[in-house]
């Protein structure tokens, strides 16, 4: 099997915009398996409320 390499180049700021973005959803990505290895998986409302905030679980229950 052969290796092919690509080379881009994009714009300073795309790449400024990036690599910050990249290490910060690897750092979360780990965190998140740390806290499901310590403490099992997020329930689905644990999880929302993780991603939108304690405010959507709140309308979620109104919703409901």
């Amino acid at each position: 099997m052969g290796l092919t390499r690509i080379t881009v180049t994009l714009p300073s700021d795309q790449v400024a915009e990036a690599v910050p973005g990249q290490i910060r959803r690897q750092l979360l990505g780990d965190a998140l398996r740390r806290h499901e290895e310590e403490h099992g998986q997020f329930s689905d409302e644990e999880a929302r409320a993780k991603v939108f905030g304690s405010a959507a679980s709140s309308k979620g229950a109104d919703a409901a």
